[in-house]
């Protein structure tokens, strides 16, 4: 049977705090039930480094002055900040017929099907969730799942301040390069690689997008 396109509200948050957002996302996914529909939404936010829950805290090297805030998200520490995509998928997995594998490795395609728009051949790494080029991690994925329905999920480097990411070992890994789509590629506009993003996922993930601006 061939998979049915469920609707998916694609949310535009703009700039937020985290944890506000981290707040409202657990609030979404307690509050949901078995009609509510399914959600992506976009964000950019200020500084911040989020350590998950296998976080061990000798992979914060020197956070300086941008907070550290323990979260609910697997994998190990990352950062965010301006000029990177943050998407969470909101996504119940039982109805929607897919299990957390599916779900990853139709993300890190997404991910991988947006960068090759710009000429840029990405992959994925065994035990190294995310997206890489060439060894060089250009995304980073954690997500939680509770009562089968997720939350937390990506964050792709477009065009940022990658310095924080030398205060810590990105997802644990010591010396891992971290890198974004504007030292690959020429003109890259944050919001149209945002609109390419969401139609890959889409079509990964069988979703037919309904867009609005506001939580």
């Amino acid at each position: 049977m061939d998979p049915v396109n469920r609707p998916l509200i694609v949310r535009h948050l703009g700039r937020r705090e985290y944890e506000p957002v981290w707040r409202e996302m657990q609030a979404f996914t307690d509050q949901r039930d078995a009609d509510t529909t399914d959600e992506l939404w976009l964000v950019e936010h200020p500084p911040v480094f989020t350590q998950g829950l296998a976080g061990k805290a000798e992979h914060v090297l020197a956070a300086g002055d941008i907070p550290v805030i323990q979260v609910d998200r697997g994998g190990q520490v990352t950062y965010h900040g301006p000029g990177q995509i943050v998407a969470y998928p909101l996504i119940n997995l039982r109805r929607h017929g897919i299990g957390v594998k599916s779900l990853v490795h139709g993300i890190e395609q997404a991910i991988i099907d947006t960068v090759g728009l710009y000429g840029v051949t990405a992959n994925r790494l065994d035990n190294a969730p995310g997206v890489y080029v060439k060894g060089d991690k250009i995304a980073s994925l954690g997500l939680r799942i509770r009562k089968a329905c997720s939350f937390h999920g990506l964050a792709f480097n477009i065009n940022m301040d990658l310095e924080p990411f030398q205060r810590i070992n990105p997802c644990g890994f010591s010396g891992l390069k971290v890198i974004q789509l504007s030292q690959l590629a020429d003109q890259v506009d944050i919001g149209i690689v945002e609109q390419q993003l969401v139609t890959a996922f889409c079509h990964e993930l069988n979703f037919s997008a309904q867009t609005e601006n506001a939580a």
